[in-house]
């Protein structure tokens, strides 16, 4: 085995499935992966129905018009919140009153798409696992609203969840997964810099972190999914409107010292997987605690397709004991 391939199997253990069915219907044409195939036993079969991505130009303007799912100011087990700002809050406690740790999740979507309401389920997990308070913004997208939009918007309600009354302020960490982890990312840095509230963590999830990945030549295009060079130009295009990228993208800062410590993950199928790898390193030269979980044979949003599979599981599973062990060691 390849001195990399063997990296990645022995940092994620996983388990072959059964036979992967024949395919049926409309799909009677198509080919199924054979077991030769780069992705994970337990993900072949999504990877074979999956695009490689649905996010272009049209399909912008066509999820957006598809209705967002609504709620009013609270539901059984989440408070909604619109600050004066006009930045949204949606807030999940863990049922009590005591002081606890609390985390600023971050949807993805490319910096295009999204809303806070499509993590309801993770926040709602990681809200009682980790006994925590846990609160996802509804921030701004582009290119209606390119950079600093979002991430003004972020620091917005990271300030508010710190001033929640049963929230520790020591333990308070930032997550997101795809532009949500570019953005969790740009909030540490921000943050760090201006000293406003000392973060105890961030979890970058396959985090969109670095413009360059989609103009360079990509050898493995045909193995990616949901995500690939074109929609990441697209997504990196609109955030960045006429600002400057030495300003406005996480992986071109220079100095990672100070930063909080960290988790990275992503699989190794995914267009994201080398600037996610190398921030990972470099947090991990600049004395940042760091821990990178790397999937082999794992696309972009493998987690979110596929959330009942051993890997999907474990893949969460250890962000939430990150977390955990993070806030008990405050």
């Amino acid at each position: 085995m390849h001195g990399k391939l063997r990296w990645f199997a022995n940092t994620v253990r996983f388990e072959v499935d059964g036979d992967v069915p024949g395919a049926t219907g409309a799909y009677s044409a198509m080919r199924w992966p054979r077991a030769s195939t780069p992705f994970h036993p337990e993900l072949r079969r999504f990877a074979m129905l999956l695009p490689r991505t649905p996010v272009t130009p049209l399909t912008v303007r066509a999820f957006r018009l598809l209705p967002k799912r609504r709620s009013g100011d609270k539901t059984d087990d989440v408070d909604v919140v619109t600050m004066e700002s006009g930045v949204g809050l949606r807030i999940h406690r863990p049922g009590h009153t005591a002081l606890r740790p609390a985390l600023l999740w971050i949807h993805g979507g490319g910096y295009v798409l999204g809303d806070a309401a499509m993590d309801d389920k993770h926040c709602r997990r990681l809200a009682l696992e980790l006994d925590a308070t846990v609160a996802a913004v509804e921030y701004r997208l582009a290119p209606e609203h390119p950079y600093p939009a979002a991430l003004d918007d972020c620091l917005v309600a990271l300030e508010r969840l710190a001033l929640e009354p049963a929230v520790d302020s020591r333990r308070i960490a930032v997550a997101g997964a795809s532009a949500g982890g570019g953005l969790a990312a740009a909030l540490a840095q921000h943050v760090t810099d201006r000293s406003e509230i000392a973060l105890a963590a961030q979890v970058l999830i396959y985090p969109m972190l670095d413009d360059r990945t989609g103009s360079r030549t990509d050898p493995g295009r045909r193995c990616r999914r949901m995500w690939n060079s074109s929609s990441n130009r697209l997504g990196w295009r609109a955030y960045l409107g006429s600002a400057s990228p030495e300003t406005a993208v996480p992986s071109r800062r220079e100095d990672l010292t100070g930063l909080p410590p960290a988790w990275i993950g992503v699989g190794a199928l995914d267009i994201l997987h080398d600037e996610a790898v190398d921030y990972a390193r470099r947090l991990q030269a600049a004395d940042v605690p760091c821990d990178l979980e790397v999937v082999p044979g794992a696309f972009h949003g493998f987690d979110a397709v596929a959330p009942r599979t051993t890997v999907a599981q474990a893949f969460v599973d250890s962000q939430v004991a990150f977390l955990r062990r993070t806030f008990i060691s405050i």
